[in-house]
């Protein structure tokens, strides 16, 4: 039996929906990934010349920093090795 054409409006307009939250997910989880770049600018900015924030507030935010910390020590014990860092700018991990 062939579909109606209610089900298959209704057919298409899942598929339109499923296929936009899927676009939001991925824009989300990039945001995501840009706020935690800035939090880390923010408490580690003392490395690259930004001022830097009062300590008490640095020193109670940075056990959220523990992922980032574990990648730049990793980037650091990598920073002669040429593969490292071209991944490490690709953002592989």
């Amino acid at each position: 039996m062939s579909p109606t054409i209610v089900e298959s409006l209704r057919h298409f307009l899942e598929g339109f929906s499923q296929g936009q939250r899927d676009k939001v997910i991925g824009l989300t989880c990039m945001e995501q990934q840009e706020l935690e770049n800035v939090f880390a600018l923010l408490l580690l900015g003392s490395f690259v010349g930004f001022p830097a924030p009062p300590t008490f507030l640095a020193v109670e935010l940075l056990p959220f920093m523990e992922r980032e910390m574990q990648i730049l020590g990793q980037r650091a014990e990598d920073a002669c090795d040429m593969l490292g860092q071209m991944m490490g700018t690709l953002g592989v991990d």
